[in-house]
């Protein structure tokens, strides 16, 4: 035996071997050798095996167990959470300082990963404004608003697409797929999966051109659906074909894409992510910050938010009328926000959810026209009419209309 390696009390073992083997130094050994216990069988060599005899009775280190047992009681609250939303479908609208900033990227990725991983169905749809900005200003094109809308002439929609399908889109897939291979990347264009119609930018009394400009009108999500079924995160950008002009493609504001996303897949819940804290009745008094509110509350609001909140507030709306049960609108800054939204009692954010449905009365039957303006049967699915939306409800598979 060399020098330092004296023996324990299991046969046949330094304390150098015991040392190597579980890192506690040789010196420690010297100490506790009398507690050593083990039953599982390891090999000193291939001339000779030793038992130890069970386990190592040493001291704990109390910050490292309370650290534990904090873990601990973290995922004991997920758990009903878990249990509530087991296979739902959760789209989320991914932009701001999370698309920017390396860490808070990294954090994204791992949050949908997650999701994904205890049983949640995400779809990620995302823009990429300041991609867009960059890559225009690299190649010397103008990036000019007007109400709020990019002015996008061809020139300027062969970026977007470039950008938002080749760049951002990838990116996400490729943050996402290092935790697995799950994430998927498709564009508004794959299967029609939007359909985009051109609108125009409103500033004050006046309506300006603003070129390649589109909302989206209607959503056929069989594709998403297709991905979501094989166990894997569909990551959507926002590029939506003109059904109008055949093989013309419209830039589509991001926030609204992922409430019609949201609707025509009958997701559970839309999750908006921005640069602040949620949604403050006293902007910029960052102590009005509102919890929760109903969307009735929310449209009383819209004139008082922030230029840059009244696309996500009115995202939130539109998917809650359209049947989405809750939207949320929080802060993509804060490290893993998604899980303490979707995992946490307290929550993050604002929530939006929609007006109470009043008791109505039974129809009578000596008025049926009652009933026909609230559905109509087509062709064997079902059209429902409500506040200028057609959406149909055959399955998830459908196509659903917001007019």
């Amino acid at each position: 035996m060399g020098p330092g390696r004296t023996r324990s009390a299991v046969r046949g073992w330094s304390t150098s071997d015991v040392s190597m083997l579980v890192g506690w130094p040789a010196p420690a050994w010297t100490a506790h050798s009398a507690s050593l216990r083990c039953t599982h069988p390891l090999a000193v060599d291939w001339r000779r095996s030793v038992t130890l005899t069970q386990a190592l009775r040493v001291p704990h280190d109390p910050i490292a167990l309370a650290d534990a047992a904090t873990k601990a009681a973290a995922l004991i609250e997920a758990l009903p959470w878990l249990e509530r939303f087991r296979g739902a479908l959760v789209v989320v609208k991914y932009g701001g300082n999370a698309m920017t900033e390396e860490a808070l990227k990294a954090s994204f990725a791992q949050d949908v990963a997650f999701l994904r991983y205890v049983g949640l169905r995400p779809v990620v749809v995302h823009g990429g404004g300041p991609q867009i900005r960059s890559m225009l200003d690299r190649l010397g094109l103008p990036s000019e608003f007007r109400g709020g809308l990019r002015v996008t002439t061809p020139e300027v929609m062969d970026v977007v697409r470039m950008v938002l399908t080749g760049q951002v889109g990838r990116e996400i897939v490729g943050l996402v797929n290092a935790h697995g291979a799950m994430a998927v990347g498709l564009s508004g264009e794959d299967g029609r999966l939007f359909e985009g119609r051109r609108r125009k930018a409103v500033v004050g009394d006046q309506e300006y051109d603003v070129g390649l400009v589109g909302e989206v009108v209607g959503v056929n999500p069989g594709a998403v659906m297709d991905i979501v079924e094989a166990g894997r995160v569909p990551v959507v950008s926002t590029v939506a074909p003109d059904p109008d002009r055949p093989g013309q493609a419209l830039n589509v504001n991001a926030d609204s894409a992922a409430a019609a996303l949201a609707v025509g897949l009958s997701a559970r819940k839309l999750v908006v992510l921005t640069d602040v804290e949620g949604i403050y009745a006293g902007w910029p008094d960052r102590s009005t910050l509102i919890a929760r509110m109903s969307a009735s509350r929310a449209r009383e609001l819209l004139p008082t938010v922030s230029a840059g909140m009244i696309p996500k507030l009115e995202a939130c709306i539109r998917a809650v009328d359209g049947g989405v049960p809750q939207a949320h609108v929080i802060d993509g800054r804060q490290p893993h926000s998604m899980l303490l939204e979707v995992f946490t009692a307290a929550g993050i954010g604002t929530q939006i959810f929609p007006d109470p449905v009043p008791a109505r009365r039974p129809a009578r039957s000596s008025s049926p026209g009652s009933t026909r303006r609230l559905v109509r049967h087509t062709g064997g699915s079902t059209v429902w009419l409500s506040k200028g939306r057609r959406i149909s409800r055959s399955g998830p598979r459908s196509r659903a209309h917001l007019l």
